[in-house]
């Protein structure tokens, strides 16, 4: 995606079900817990690169032993910053104390980290605060073992305020209105409330404090707590949790909009946020890793008992299609397929608007992640050309010549990498007026690539603000001289805000809406725009089940093939010489390519929650008011 957003985390949870003896006696170590958490976050590195966090909990440890760690970070490199803080306590430990190097159970009762239970998170800062408070995993502490809770997850909840008020109407105080921090506090309250009713009844069976306690583990209900603590969360989720006594639970949202994959054994559950990243680390098929269902929660059990438990009933599943597009890695074995299949479904547009005209267009991509798009483009190119070869030399018949022969065989796609990013620039002056200058420079272009009177198609995994293209690519691009410049998108027009996880918060930063306002003016149907405006404001006291996406209204007047043809005209650079046209994936083709992930609530408007419509109207106002601000 040539225009950089924000987005996503990641989770990983590893559960090791056999002591960690046997680790040691299989492995060679009895760090392979805290190996293979590397790994994880590692291999989920895409999701998240503004901070990083672990934490682990030990099983069975005696009082007065500390059975919880916890190690977070936002260095510019977060993850390898983590382990290598653990390495060193661990290195430390074993250099100060050599009798701990051969016996497992004074490492793990002296040993920072080391654990049955580990919990990793790599994160993306969508608010734009990114202080070691705002990373995963977040604690709760107290002085019960089981009362103890570390929370970290992938989501956004569209309901803050909502939630937070539910917590002071419990007689909380919460330390601040953010969603982590409400989320974490609802669990947290649900906990204690059933550590305490445990505790009354198995007071009553004639057991004292210090026996009630392994009791409590056994007989935790962590889906009740889990169903009352979620029953009015808003949002896209897949929320990870341990508990301090070792039970372990990851919930996934009702509508499956944020993604969740499990593995397991005889020696280790793994849940993660992507199923490439289980695949590679634990070396196993991809039919051996599961989706975690929409609106269930996999809970395990301190005694390593394990189930996939509904605990929210599923909505119609709208799993996030931008996982498909861009955001998730594409070693997925669907993912790759799918990310070709865009490529080879919007090679029909990519035909008009070339004129049918192969000969004379090179084709191309930007950035690195839209190749495997390009190449389901290519192999597209290929068919057409193949069936235009064949009806040529049918044509022709017997009497055809070798010469005319090598003259329809010689036409095939033209293939060149135009465009290379300089890794080594920064553009560091964010204020300066130069900076521009310095954006003009990001990719290095490949001169003498591209004919004066050739077509250079370009695509693109997704065009969101667009301000890449015209500060940057498309100047770059012109100074190859095309005749004309086709910017592909593989995904269709960003439109509506995406409150879910992805940080895409405000109207006016999308090039769709910006198009179709200036379609408004042109058009003089301001008054539109106002009424809008007026609807939107009255659905503020609205109850959620009734609130209506008004802004859809905005763009109903005006074609995607009108709106697309104003990007272009929006996006090009008044220097330019080469004739500009942008080009969208649609609706119907998505779906088409990604069927499992029909969720599209950034292109279509469909949100598949109340609180999504709500949203979108708040950022309707926002701009509408002149407000810069975000609408959740």
């Amino acid at each position: 995606m040539s225009d950089a957003i924000k987005h996503e985390c990641g989770i990983s949870l590893i559960r090791l079900l056999k002591p960690l003896d046997f680790y040691k006696e299989k492995y060679g170590t009895i760090f392979y817990g805290v190996n293979k958490m590397y790994l994880m976050m590692e291999k989920q590195h895409n999701r998240g690169q503004d901070g990083a966090g672990f934490a682990s909990i030990k099983l069975d440890m005696a009082p007065g032993e500390r059975y919880m760690s916890r190690v977070r970070s936002v260095q510019t490199q977060p993850i390898q910053d983590i382990f290598d803080q653990i390495n060193d306590r661990i290195n430390t430990a074993l250099k100060e104390h050599p009798e701990y190097i051969d016996n497992t159970e004074l490492q793990k009762k002296n040993i920072p980290y080391i654990g049955e239970v580990l919990l990793g998170h790599v994160r993306y800062g969508t608010f734009g605060k990114n202080s070691i408070e705002n990373v995963h995993p977040f604690l709760r502490q107290n002085n019960w073992m089981h009362r103890n809770l570390i929370v970290a997850g992938n989501f956004n909840m569209t309901n803050v305020d909502e939630l937070f008020d539910n917590l002071i109407q419990l007689g909380q105080h919460p330390k601040e209105m953010a969603d982590t921090v409400t989320v974490m506090e609802k669990i947290g309250h649900f906990l204690d409330d059933a550590v305490a009713k445990l505790y009354r009844q198995i007071k009553k069976e004639g057991y004292n404090k210090m026996e009630a306690s392994p009791l409590i583990a056994e007989r935790l209900k962590v889906s009740k707590i889990l169903k009352k603590a979620s029953k009015n969360w808003d949002g896209g989720y897949a929320m990870a949790g341990m508990f301090g006594h070792g039970d372990a639970f990851v919930l996934r949202d009702p509508s499956g909009i944020r993604p969740a994959y499990y593995f397991k054994n005889d020696e280790v559950v793994v849940v993660a946020s992507e199923r490439p990243a289980i695949q590679t680390v634990f070396n196993v098929g991809y039919d051996d890793i599961k989706e975690l269902d929409p609106g269930n929660a996999l809970i395990i059990k301190k005694n390593g008992t394990v189930s996939a438990t509904e605990i929210l009933e599923p909505k119609e599943r709208k799993a996030c299609s931008f996982e498909r597009i861009y955001f998730s890695r594409g070693s997925d074995k669907e993912i790759y397929q799918e990310r070709k299949e865009l490529g080879k479904l919007i090679f029909p547009q990519i035909l008009t608007a070339i004129n049918e005209d192969i000969r004379n267009t090179v084709f191309s991509y930007i950035p690195n992640t839209a190749e495997t798009s390009y190449l389901g483009m290519i192999k597209e190119a290929q068919n057409y050309l193949n069936k235009k070869k064949e009806e040529q030399i049918l044509k022709l018949g017997p009497g055809i010549t070798r010469e005319q022969l090598n003259e329809i065989l010689d036409v095939r796609p033209r293939i060149e990498k135009v465009a290379i990013k300089d890794a080594k620039l920064r553009t560091f002056i964010t204020q300066d007026s130069n900076r521009d200058d310095l954006v003009a420079h990001v990719y290095d272009i490949s001169y003498g690539s591209v004919n004066k009177d050739d077509n250079l198609v370009i695509i693109d995994d997704s065009i969101v603000r667009g301000t890449t293209l015209k500060k940057s690519i498309l100047r770059i691009l012109d100074r190859l001289s095309p005749k004309k410049i086709i910017v592909v998108s593989s995904a269709p027009q960003i439109r509506y805000p995406d409150c879910y996880g992805i940080d895409m918060a405000k109207l006016e930063d999308f090039a769709a809406f910006r198009a179709a306002l200036e379609l408004h003016k042109e058009q003089n149907t301001m008054k539109t725009v106002e009424e809008i405006y007026h609807k939107c404001v009255q659905q503020i006291q609205t109850a959620d089940k009734d609130v209506v996406n008004y802004v859809k209204d905005f763009y109903q007047p005006f074609t995607a093939d009108q709106i697309s043809k104003k990007i272009g005209e929006l996006l090009s650079p008044s220097d330019i010489k080469a004739e500009v046209q942008i080009i969208y994936q649609t609706i119907e083709c998505l779906h088409q390519a990604c069927p499992k992930n029909l969720g599209d609530w950034y292109f279509t408007g469909d949100y598949p929650t109340p609180g999504g419509n709500r949203v979108v109207n708040r950022a309707f106002i926002n701009f509408y008011e002149g407000k810069n601000e975000r609408a959740y």
